[in-house]
């Protein structure tokens, strides 16, 4: 996770990811069953591939990588993430880097999958990288979960949580599509599909935007006063009020290219 200032992982992302890991773990959603028909088909993965998950957090989307039957390597320049993946994904090897200097040979892998992460490092310079480690032929994935903002309580908690961003780089900004066309790429090939978030109230929609790094990087003050907002904004929706548990709408947004 870094910017355009180089290998720097950029401050949102090393303080709040850092942070509040855990909170990561459980406030972020799944990815939808139609994902694994897009690694097969679109990244050709299977038995006998090799693919990098790049900027992987915590590993939220190594259980979907691997289900594809390949090899599986992971790079997160953030410790406390990595350890996460040390714990709960021993069989995954998990390697300190950034997307600027990938710490594996090159034309060593098949795909470089980004899931919640290119955002980051969407730079010229990460995508020579990136191109570096595949092998011809090789696929690049960038896919998100990204809140569905036509439903009215979801734009009215981005309208909570939008004003702390500070400039931290986001996917809905549009500013990670800078570097493509790429002279090392082909074209991008996008593909969407509808998904939710089921929990409770306080799991899919507190601790959802608290883990986004730049509330979790946030003073505990302030950070109290949007959790409060946020649990206000539950409280009088009625929708929402005095739910067990609820579907947060997404939408998941998936692309593909292949190195030339």
């Amino acid at each position: 996770m870094s910017d355009e200032r180089g290998s720097a992982i950029h401050r949102a992302a090393a303080q709040g990811y850092g942070a509040e890991a855990d909170t990561y773990v459980t406030g972020r959603p799944d990815y939808p069953a139609a994902v694994t028909g897009w690694l097969a088909a679109d990244l050709g993965l299977g038995p006998g591939r090799r693919v990098l998950d790049l900027g992987s957090g915590t590993g939220k989307f190594l259980p979907t990588l691997r289900a594809t039957g390949a090899s599986v390597v992971a790079v997160e320049p953030v410790d406390a993430m990595r350890a996460r993946i040390a714990g709960a994904h021993p069989e995954v090897e998990a390697l300190a880097g950034t997307a600027e200097a990938i710490p594996l040979d090159a034309a060593s892998l098949d795909a470089v999958v980004c899931a919640q992460s290119f955002h980051w490092f969407g730079t010229a310079a990460a995508l020579t990288e990136i191109a570096r480690v595949l092998r011809p032929g090789g696929r690049l994935g960038l896919i998100w979960n990204v809140r569905d903002e036509t439903v009215p309580w979801v734009a009215a908690l981005s309208r909570i949580t939008d004003p702390h961003e500070g400039g931290a780089p986001r996917y809905r900004t549009g500013a990670w599509r800078a570097p493509f066309p790429a002279p090392d790429f082909g074209p991008l090939r996008e593909r969407r599909w509808r998904h939710a978030h089921s929990g409770t109230p306080e799991a899919v929609i507190l601790d959802r935007p608290l883990s986004v790094s730049f509330l979790a990087a946030l003073p505990s003050a302030e950070r109290a006063r949007v959790a409060a907002a946020v649990r206000a904004l539950i409280a009088d929706t009625p929708e929402l009020a005095g739910r067990a548990t609820l579907d947060f709408p997404y939408v998941t947004t998936a692309y593909s290219s292949v190195r030339a």
